[in-house]
């Protein structure tokens, strides 16, 4: 697929009634429409920033599965890129020189391209499909994603792609996969936020808290849309086995977040439910504060006593033989 620039025209935002009900039989019709529709809030909905706070979270992922990895790397590609969130911020803290990122949807690389150009970073852009990755043989010394492979229908086909683009001795580090267990928590603590905040917003003396009806329609096709695009979720030790297959050498699977996920979902989903102007710098700093706090008692605590595969988070490196 060709490069991606600034002036390539902007992929229309909104999907028709027709395009949607297309989708729910094609889950790469589906990717593309969800994160154009997402691509110009989507830093906002997550929280995501290009500051000291998301450069020390994205390193934090990268040195938690790769903490013996000698940096920095010439030159790095992200699949999956979203907004850029994980690569541009990897690059800010001094992880890799050089970036590419790619992603199905041009809404996103579009995004991720303006964000790469305004913190002044070495980027270019392609749409590309991750079981397709469109560079040459030995191209990459490190390849990352955040939140990828469960969106990937083969995911075996796009880790041997991986490898493929890979320098020999190269790395890959992927981060923000769900755990089959912690998906199943994430998802029903979810829904119950979401069900419980539209309704007590119905009141009356509450109704500054509820947003129009549009609003709320727009977010439920939105997660109508997301329940199509979220494939897979992982077993650790499984992740580690279908690395190996691929190809991978020196593969390790980490967790993180228990407790910390059981206080993000809901928080999330709250924040999705409400009119941004409700939830100041106070609330900001709970929600910021409490994900911190529970993250050190996962890490600190619980590490030693609950099962790797009940933590939400999955991340898997490994490395592309010599």
């Amino acid at each position: 697929m060709s490069e991606t620039t600034l002036n390539d025209p902007a992929p229309n935002p909104h999907a028709t009634a027709e395009q949607v009900q297309a989708a729910y039989k094609d889950t790469k019709l589906a990717q593309v429409l969800y994160h154009d529709w997402e691509a110009e809030s989507y830093d906002d909905k997550w929280s995501i920033s290009y500051d000291d706070r998301c450069i020390e979270y994205a390193r934090g992922r990268f040195d938690a599965a790769a903490p013996d990895a000698a940096l920095p790397y010439e030159r790095a590609l992200e699949l999956g890129c979203g907004t850029g969130f994980f690569l541009l911020n990897l690059m800010q803290s001094g992880v890799a020189k050089k970036g590419a990122v790619t992603d199905l949807s041009p809404g996103m690389v579009k995004v991720a391209l303006r964000n790469g150009l305004s913190l002044g970073l070495d980027v270019e852009g392609r749409v590309a499909d991750a079981e397709t990755i469109p560079y040459e043989d030995n191209t990459f010394d490190l390849v990352v994603g955040h939140a990828v492979l469960h969106h990937i229908p083969d995911v075996e086909q796009s880790m041997r792609e991986v490898m493929r683009v890979l320098k020999p001795g190269g790395r890959f580090v992927f981060a923000g996969e769900p755990s089959t267990v912690g998906d199943f928590y994430a998802r029903w603590l979810s829904r119950a936020t979401w069900e419980a905040t539209t309704r007590v917003t119905k009141l009356p003396f509450l109704a500054s808290w509820r947003k129009t009806q549009e609003q709320l329609d727009e977010s439920s096709q939105a997660a109508a849309l997301e329940a199509v695009v979220d494939i897979h979720t992982f077993d650790p030790g499984h992740l580690e086995d279908l690395a190996r297959s691929a190809g991978g050498v020196e593969v390790k699977a980490v967790t993180e977040e228990f407790t910390a996920a059981m206080l993000g979902w809901p928080v999330r989903t709250f924040e999705a439910a409400v009119p941004a102007d409700k939830l100041a710098w106070k609330w900001a700093r709970f929600a910021f504060g409490g994900f911190k706090t529970l993250s050190w008692l996962d890490e600190k605590v619980l590490r030693g006593i609950v099962p790797r595969s009940f933590y939400y988070n999955v991340m898997i490196t490994g490395v592309k033989p010599s």
